[in-house]
């Protein structure tokens, strides 16, 4: 959504022509990134907001239905808040300008520099949502991360980063522990020569995937989510390779026995280029408890909003986009990182 407006002011007769135009452009362009997708609307819940920001909370579950005998009430139970999250929204702005002397210089050609300029803007506001989310996700091992000059919060509701090997769960039945969503082992790689292997990932992708299924909630019942989801950074070609054969083969890979894949079918893989790692490492999700644990969240407070005016002290044409959102995480249960490592990582748990 693009919400468009005009400052009051001098306007000359170029300006006037060019005024619908650049606002159709910026339109357009905007309908288009929207239904192209990218990293916010595959990785993250995204919603609307009309507050200064949003509240996630937490509830435990009802347990199983018990017996009754004849005649008898049926025992009482409730739900309680276990615990809240604050996700507050950031404000990110940005300007364009079109020079007088340019304006009166360039003639009918300025039309094309304007649209070329008002393509790029909306690009612009794209790919900062698109950006942010990245940001949000590859810093996950830390509490906070800075983007754009902002500070983004990056802690869970248990005021842990989103990726730690002591998450607590508990507040519903009395009764709390510790589990884990960050891990290091063999995962692509095997062997003292650290050997990329495709039997290495598709053992090491069923355990992942098995430890993401038994999360706990706040009552201390396992979860059960599937893992369908496969996040990698955007510069590990071998490991990036390797998931994409065994994700993509119907028969097992590296063997001879017409072994089924288990792994065939099961998997989305992303790929996010701004998370530039210097070991192999992925996440893996599940979209369902990403949904329905308000996992990844952006919030959208304001959308992108454009205002023109010409600047009566130099004669500049402006045009300034704003927009605010809000960008975190509603529990850490939904998603997991594993590190290809032969030792231990700081805050995570072996395999």
């Amino acid at each position: 959504m693009v919400i468009y407006s005009k400052s009051s002011g001098y306007t000359n007769a170029a300006i006037g022509k060019l005024e619908t135009p650049i606002k159709m452009v910026i339109e357009h362009q905007s309908d288009l990134l929207t239904k192209k997708g990218g990293i916010c609307d595959w990785l993250f819940n995204v919603e609307k907001s009309n507050k200064f920001g949003e509240t996630i909370v937490g509830q435990n579950e009802f347990g199983v239905f018990k017996y009754a005998e004849e005649g008898n009430a049926a025992e009482g139970d409730s739900i309680s808040e276990t615990y809240k999250k604050f996700i507050e929204h950031i404000q990110f702005m940005k300007e364009f300008i079109i020079t007088a002397e340019m304006m009166e210089d360039a003639g009918y050609g300025i039309a094309v520099d304007a649209k070329r300029r008002a393509e790029n803007f909306t690009r612009a506001y794209y790919k900062t949502i698109h950006k942010i989310c990245e940001q949000a996700l590859a810093s996950g091992t830390s509490k906070t991360a800075t983007f754009a000059g902002a500070s983004i919060d990056l802690s869970t509701p248990d005021n842990l980063p989103l990726f730690h090997n002591s998450h607590i769960w508990g507040g519903g039945s009395g009764e709390s522990g510790n589990q884990s969503n960050f891990f290091w082992g063999d995962i692509f790689k095997y062997g003292t020569d650290r050997t990329y292997s495709a039997s290495v990932f598709e053992e090491a992708l069923s355990e992942l995937a098995v430890k993401l299924r038994n999360m706990k909630d706040e009552n201390g019942e396992v979860l059960g989510y599937t893992a369908d989801t496969i996040v990698l950074p955007g510069n590990r070609p071998a490991a990036e390779a390797i998931a994409k054969k065994v994700c993509g083969s119907e028969g097992a890979l590296g063997n001879g026995y017409n072994d089924i894949n288990l792994q065939y079918g099961n998997w989305n893989i992303v790929i996010m280029p701004s998370w530039q790692t210097e070991d192999d490492r992925l996440m893996i999700m599940s979209s369902e408890a990403n949904k329905n644990l308000s996992g990844n969240m952006f919030f959208n407070r304001v959308p992108l909003t454009i205002t023109n005016w010409v600047d009566n002290h130099t004669g500049n044409y402006i045009w300034n986009g704003r927009c605010r959102f809000g960008v975190g995480f509603g529990t850490y249960k939904h998603i997991l990182l594993a590190v290809d490592s032969s030792s231990a990582v700081t805050n995570a748990d072996a395999i």
